[in-house]
């Protein structure tokens, strides 16, 4: 783990902890969260009537966030098909959660070309809302815009970068949740649908039609050219997170699938593996029951070679936050998981007003599990 986390963590601890309490005591009387149907409604139209002027091929674009100074973004088209997923019993480095390996059918989506950087991110982590633990806007201001009614977390109390670099560099430590009220505030923002993928339309979009270990092949010895993990990302002798697209994309024009930061999906983690009846398995979601686990995919800066593998995966866990002080956790940073970041998916289709809401909130409902653990990666 960098040193600077470390360092970072035990400056913040006591700033945590006192701005903490003050927050949750500052709560009585807070105002109902604005951040409901109708809320969803209102940019479930907005997404409609943009959609309505684009019908046509799925063609890649660039999209440029309003009031960002500019920032911009790009989204690759995945075509819909089959793949094979999972791995093989005789695949180097496989654990048992990544099969059996059975046939699943994908519909079309795009997805970004680079993983979340904090170019992108920026602008809504630190908007001039004043926000509650919830993320629900403070006081009387209720919102001046949509943008501003989506739940958005607290300011951060230290440097969220940890130190690792910002501009140009992934977003890490941030919750599933976090990362989806991103995905609805950039809805709001854009006109266009955003969430996290799904791990079937991760995995299929990582493997770029390959069925070897890694999108490029078998040779370990070539990851370097591809991904930054343990092996390669130190700094002056400590690892750290790099720059996006600096490394080779993918055979479909995806950069950093494996390693720099690992990404979430919007599935429940289960240590079984997969469904193993032999059908051909369409748009597969295991939506999530509780707050862990959740999956996690791609690898690390901070990872061996193997975790960075297309079908290598990782369980969520509340020890993430554990050097979190706060009492509630917090629900939109992660103390211990400066390793984890997200990519941005739009499919084709737009839900319905109740599923855009059910999705976009997921990473804010259910308990603990309690159950056995997955072990530890």
């Amino acid at each position: 783990m960098k040193l600077a986390v470390e360092a970072g963590l035990l400056v913040g601890l006591i700033v945590l902890r006192l701005a903490g309490l003050a927050e949750a005591a500052g709560e009585r009387g807070r105002l109902e969260n604005p951040d409901g149907r109708e809320l969803v409604r209102r940019i479930h139209a907005k997404l409609v009537a943009r959609a309505a002027g684009e019908k046509g091929a799925v063609e890649g674009y660039e999209e440029v966030v309003p009031g960002s100074g500019g920032v911009k973004f790009r989204m690759v088209p995945v075509a819909a098909g089959k793949f094979r997923m999972g791995s093989p019993v005789g695949e180097k480095g496989r654990r048992e959660d990544e099969g059996p390996v059975g046939e699943v059918k994908v519909s079309a989506f795009w997805m970004g070309s680079h993983e979340v950087t904090w170019d992108l991110f920026m602008p809504w982590l630190k908007a001039p809302v004043p926000r509650y633990r919830d993320g629900s806007v403070r006081g009387n201001v209720g919102g001046s815009s949509d943008a501003d009614a989506v739940s958005g977390p607290t300011s951060p109390y230290m440097d969220p970068t940890w130190g690792m670099g910002e501009q140009g560099y992934p977003v890490m430590g941030m919750t599933d949740h976090a990362a989806l009220k991103f995905c609805q505030w950039l809805s709001v923002q854009t006109g266009h649908y955003y969430r996290l993928p799904t791990e079937a339309e991760w995995e299929y979009a990582a493997r770029a039609g390959s069925v070897t270990a890694w999108s490029f092949g078998d040779a370990e010895a070539e990851l370097g050219e591809h991904a930054w993990f343990y092996g390669n990302s130190a700094v002056e002798g400590v690892e750290t997170t790099h720059p996006v697209g600096r490394k080779k994309a993918n055979a479909w024009g995806l950069f950093d699938m494996h390693g720099n930061v690992a990404e979430w999906t919007m599935d429940e983690y289960v240590p079984g593996g997969y469904p193993g009846d032999g059908g051909v398995r369409e748009d597969p979601w295991r939506v999530p029951l509780g707050r862990y686990w959740r999956v996690v995919r791609g690898g690390s800066w901070d990872d061996d070679p193997r975790d960075t593998r297309s079908a290598a995966r990782r369980a969520s866990r509340a020890s993430w936050k554990a050097q979190d002080p706060q009492l509630p956790k917090s629900l939109w940073y992660l103390t211990n998981a400066t390793f984890v970041g997200f990519r941005l998916v739009r499919p084709v289709e737009i839900p319905s007003v109740e599923e855009l809401e059910r999705i976009w909130n997921l990473g804010s409902v259910g308990e603990d599990r309690d159950d056995a653990r997955p072990a530890e990666r």
